[in-house]
C-alpha cells in the first residue's frame, strides 16, 4: 500500500469551521448581521432541517481554525540511528491572539511551508476533505500556492498532491476502504487507529469543534487538532510497516522515537496536554496485550 517513504514526512490534519463571513458574501440580506444570524442563513441554504438545523456545510463556504502536523525528517548527513527527527507544529501558534487565528496566516502558513519544501503528505481522508478545503480557502482567500497547487505536466516530472498515481500525497483512508465507500468497506480515522492499539477519537470529536469556538476554548481545538495529526501519523507508520517499508525492529525503534518525543513534549507546560495522548496509548496497549 504504502510505496515509499519521502525524506520529509508531514501527517497533517485540519480542523474548520461555517464562515459566517461566506454567508455576508454569498446573500445580499446577510451584511451586516451578527455571526448568530449569518450561520442561520448558510445553514439554511446547506439544507437546515427541524432535525439537523447545523448541517454540514461545504468546504468553501468553511473557515480553517487550525492545522496540526507531525514532521518526520531523514536527515542523511547524520550517523545512522540518529538520521530521523520527528517534531509536532500547529498553526495557529498562539490560539489565544486574535492576530494568529487570522485565516490567511494558517493557511497561508501551512501552504507556503508545503510549497518550499516540498514534504510527502499523509491524511485521513484528505484527498476529498483536507486537500480540498486548503485550495478552496486559498482561492477564496487569495492565497499565492503555487508550491501546493501546481500541476506538472506528467506525473514523473514533479511533485502533485492531486495527483492519483503520484505519492506526494498519500490518503490513508482510501488506501485502507480500497477506494470503496460502502457500509462494509468504509473506515473512520479512530476505528482504524483504536483497533490497531493507536489512540483514536478519545477526548473529543470533531462535531464539537464549533461549539469549541464560539465558546472561545481556541486552545482546545488545537489540542484535539494536535491528536488526531499525531493519530495519522502512527497510523502511517504502521502501514509502511506492514507494506514493507519498515522492518519489525525499524516500526518499533520508530514508534519509540514518537514515544520519547512526546513524553518530553509532556514536561513542558504548553505541551503537557500530551499526557492524556500517552495514556490512552498506554490503555490500548495494555488491551492488546492481555
Amino acid at each position: 500500500m504504502i510505496r515509499n517513504i519521502g525524506e520529509m514526512v508531514i501527517a497533517f490534519d485540519c480542523e474548520w469551521i461555517p464562515d459566517a463571513d461566506a454567508a455576508r458574501l454569498m446573500f445580499p440580506e446577510a451584511e451586516g448581521l451578527p455571526d448568530e444570524a449569518a450561520l442561520k442563513m448558510l445553514w439554511a441554504a446547506n439544507g437546515a432541517t427541524e432535525e439537523n438545523p447545523q448541517p454540514f456545510v461545504r468546504l468553501m463556504q468553511s473557515r480553517v481554525v487550525s492545522i496540526a502536523m507531525m514532521i518526520r525528517e531523514e536527515l542523511r548527513h547524520l550517523p545512522e540511528g540518529e538520521r530521523v527527527k520527528v517534531k509536532l507544529v500547529w498553526l495557529p501558534k498562539m490560539p489565544e491572539d486574535p492576530a494568529h487565528r487570522d485565516e490567511r496566516k494558517i493557511v497561508g502558513g501551512f501552504l507556503s511551508a508545503v510549497g518550499a519544501k516540498q514534504p510527502q503528505l499523509v491524511g485521513f481522508n484528505s484527498r476529498n476533505s483536507d486537500l480540498r478545503i486548503l485550495a478552496q480557502r486559498a482561492l477564496a482567500l487569495g492565497i499565492p500556492a503555487k508550491g501546493f497547487l501546481n500541476r506538472p505536466a506528467k506525473p514523473w516530472e514533479g511533485v502533485d498532491y492531486f495527483g492519483r498515481d503520484c505519492d506526494a500525497s498519500v490518503d490513508l483512508m482510501e488506501l485502507i476502504a480500497g477506494g470503496f465507500s460502502g457500509r462494509n468497506a468504509a473506515v473512520s480515522l479512530h476505528e482504524a487507529a483504536t483497533l490497531c492499539g493507536i489512540p483514536g477519537k478519545f477526548d473529543t470529536h470533531g462535531d464539537a469543534v464549533f461549539e469549541m469556538w464560539q465558546q472561545g476554548r481556541y486552545r482546545e481545538i488545537v489540542e484535539y487538532n494536535c491528536y488526531d495529526a499525531i493519530t495519522t501519523y502512527l497510523l502511517w507508520l504502521r502501514l509502511a510497516w506492514i507494506s514493507g517499508r519498515f522492518t519489525t525492529d525499524e516500526y518499533e525503534q520508530e514508534q519509540h522515537l514518537v514515544r520519547d518525543y512526546l513524553m518530553e513534549l509532556c514536561e513542558q507546560p504548553e505541551t503537557a496536554f500530551l499526557e492524556a495522548y500517552i495514556n490512552e496509548w498506554d490503555r490500548l496497549l495494555a488491551i492488546r496485550e492481555s
